[in-house]
């Protein structure tokens, strides 16, 4: 009764999830919406949104009652601005400096507001040269405090100023990476020289937008955003653009933060004009290599957005392309172009690549949670590059394990033919689900274990053609990819997953289409070899959910299979306890796919219960900080092993020390980063 019971319970529940993804087949999760008013932290000191416009802080209202330049404020506001700026030459006083930067902003907002763009860019330079002087000026650090509100406030200044004069330059279409840029303004001449610093190139840069325009909608629990000086942006890559051969790798529109940092660099007067020409250099800093800089003999933080970029690019119809959850299950040859390993970050030789597999009715994007808390560590992003490898969940597990380890060693010869690159021997596999299946079957010895499966005679006496026979000999004959470490496996089905059931099984083989080629090439192989197999379904009909059915002898011997010595592995496993409402069905303590029992894996170095479902396992906060510690550790006895071999002289090669490899790879594409840290 009780098995009777589970399996309409599961039965019923695979329907409805089906049905659901029909019903919904084109629409997905939506992460970010437009702001109606682009944020601002100025916003409410300043009132600039409020009926009567913007108005001065009462600090800065201060200052001007005690120069007696209230009244003339709200008379000429240009006057008093100007007045201020005379009286800096004869004493710089901070609290001078940052009044009138405060004074030269507000002014701004308001004639852009009017319309009169030129001058607010005037204005909004003002604001932005006087707000860096306050910030940085050696000849104020003996009377600056950073622990002044002032402090803060004149960081928000220089960036909403900053901003604001982008945004005129983006609309003018004089704001692009790579060129100089000549802004007239009244009396000023600029000069800005827009430069990349990080992995990309200039001319990879399809456009730019602000990060302050978005507001994260759904999709992520946390927002990561640190507090420095800058501007953060959106850069949308040119997807035309073709830059080495892990071109392959990156999906179309990639987007990616930058952060914008205004460098004022020399100052000289126009030989018989009244003006002068201000040479400045506007840096697009990527805050996964650069998240401070170094000027005036000091480290300033950059005010940098990681998480809006990541939204949206997940936004973009271009990328939806890839969530191909329901129909990599159903129909897995409709997905035949997407499917491989594909990167949101430009390739690093200097980085160890994790690799996430996702499971079941699933893609790449069931990740995104991890990968962006994950990277708010600086430990971790300084450290690590993530991978994300995309499959069609509807063929059984060992097919797909079969493709991953052909794309991985695919990937190698792409990225390190000469196998050159130590990092590249460290890699680390995390699996969610039957992508934790997918992961361990690339780090054991089939010897001929795999093979008996399907046949007690020797694999010599397969009848194909030469073709064929390969085919079905890297399913059945592997061994362990040498550049793996470590394998991470989350709400995994170690010995199989009673929701694979008589039922579920059955309507799995209605629903799902296997691949055709993989059922000819079966099909084909069963008629030219009468008699050879043990039990021929496993080669004709199986679907991914009969191959996680606890009886299918494929668990048995990868459990028993010899894994590789160098390999290490941890696993995590949901046992769903609080707001379970499945347990009046359910009777097994588990996540409520995979039991307890079965998500154990005795071989794994360690082993962590959380409360989650199976869904959720893997973006659960606590699972989140295990695979964190897990890639400290990794990385410190990485580190430890290259000292004593003499690897780490490769890292701390002075080649190696300051620079950014854009995707190109070659010898021209490696640029010095000044001022760096």
């Amino acid at each position: 009764m009780i098995v009777w019971m589970r399996d309409r319970y599961s039965s019923f529940a695979v329907v409805l999830l089906v049905a659901c993804a029909l019903v919904t087949s084109g629409c997905s999760q939506k992460y970010l919406s437009l702001r109606r008013i682009p944020r601002n932290p100025l916003a409410d000191s300043l009132q600039l949104v409020s009926f009567s416009g913007p108005q001065p802080s009462g600090r800065t209202s201060q200052v001007l009652r005690r120069y007696d330049l209230a009244g003339v404020w709200k008379q000429d506001a240009p006057l008093v601005i100007q007045q201020l700026q005379a009286t800096l030459e004869r004493e710089r006083d901070p609290e001078k400096i940052y009044s009138l930067t405060e004074l030269a902003y507000i002014h701004a907002t308001r004639l852009e507001k009017e319309g009169r763009v030129a001058e607010a860019l005037d204005f909004y330079s003002t604001a932005v040269a006087q707000a860096y002087m306050f910030l940085l000026d050696p000849r104020l650090d003996a009377t600056r405090n950073p622990y002044d509100p002032a402090f803060r406030a004149a960081c928000d200044l220089y960036n909403a100023a900053l901003e604001a004069s982008l945004r005129i330059a983006n609309k003018a279409g004089n704001l692009k990476p790579g060129e100089t840029t000549i802004i007239r303004s009244g009396e000023r001449e600029f000069h800005v020289h827009v430069n990349v610093r990080g992995p990309w190139r200039a001319d990879e840069i399809e456009r730019l937008e602000f990060a302050n325009d978005y507001e994260i909608e759904g999709g992520f629990a946390n927002r990561h955003h640190t507090y420095g000086l800058g501007v953060p942006l959106i850069a949308v890559r040119n997807k035309d653009r073709t830059r080495g051969p892990q071109e392959k790798y990156y999906p179309p529109s990639l987007s990616f933060p930058l952060t914008a940092f205004l460098r004022v660099v020399s100052q000289s007067d126009v030989a018989g004009k009244e003006s002068f020409v201000q040479s400045c250099v506007l840096e697009l800093y990527d805050p996964h290599y650069a998240c401070d800089v170094q000027l005036c003999n000091r480290v300033v933080p950059l005010e940098t957005e990681l998480t809006i970029p990541l939204a949206y690019l997940l936004d973009s119809p271009y990328f939806k392309e890839y969530d191909i959850a329901t129909l990599g299950l159903i129909n897995p040859d409709e997905v035949k172009a997407a499917k491989g390993l594909f990167m949101l970050e430009p390739y690093d030789p200097k980085r160890i690549p994790v690799v996430m597999v996702h499971g079941l009715w699933s893609s790449p994007t069931t990740w995104m949670e991890m990968f962006n808390d994950l990277r708010s560590w600086k430990e971790i992003r300084e450290r690590y590059q993530f991978w994300f490898y995309l499959y069609p969940t509807g063929q059984p597990f060992w097919t797909s394990a079969a493709q991953l380890r052909q794309t991985l060693a695919e990937a190698r010869a792409t990225l390190d033919p000469q196998h050159a690159n130590p990092h590249m021997d460290e890699m680390v596999l995390v699996g969610h689900s039957m992508g934790g299946l997918v992961s361990r079957l690339q780090t054991v010895e089939s010897g001929d274990d795999f093979w008996r499966i399907l046949s007690d005679q020797p694999f010599e006496q397969l009848k194909a053609d030469a073709a064929d026979r390969e085919e079905i000999a890297r399913c059945v004959y592997f061994h362990p990819n040498p550049g793996i470490k470590r394998v991470i496996t989350l709400g995994t089905p170690h010995h199989g997953s009673t929701s694979a059931n008589s039922a579920t099984r059955y309507l799995g083989q209605k629903l799902i289409r296997m691949p055709e080629l993989m059922v000819q090439l079966n099909n084909r192989i069963v008629r030219q070899n009468p008699g050879l197999f043990k039990d021929t379904e496993l080669l004709t009909t199986t679907t991914s959910i009969d191959s996680l059915a606890p009886e299918t002898p494929v668990f048995d011997v990868l459990n028993n299979a010899k894994q590789a010595p160098w390999v290490r592995g941890h696993n995590v496993i949901g046992v769903w306890q609080s707001g379970n409402p499945l347990t009046r069905f359910y009777s097994e303590v588990g996540d409520g796919v995979v039991s307890r029992e079965s998500a154990q894996w005795p071989q794994a170095e360690t082993e962590v219960e959380i409360d989650a479902d199976h869904t959720r396992v893997h973006q659960h906060p606590r699972a989140i900080l295990e695979v964190r510690e897990i890639l400290r550790q990794h990385d410190l006895e990485v580190r430890h092993t290259w000292a004593r071999t003499g690897r780490l002289a490769w890292l701390n090669a002075p080649e190696q020390q300051g620079r950014a490899v854009h995707p190109g790879g070659d010898s021209e594409s490696i640029e010095r980063l000044p001022n760096v840290r």
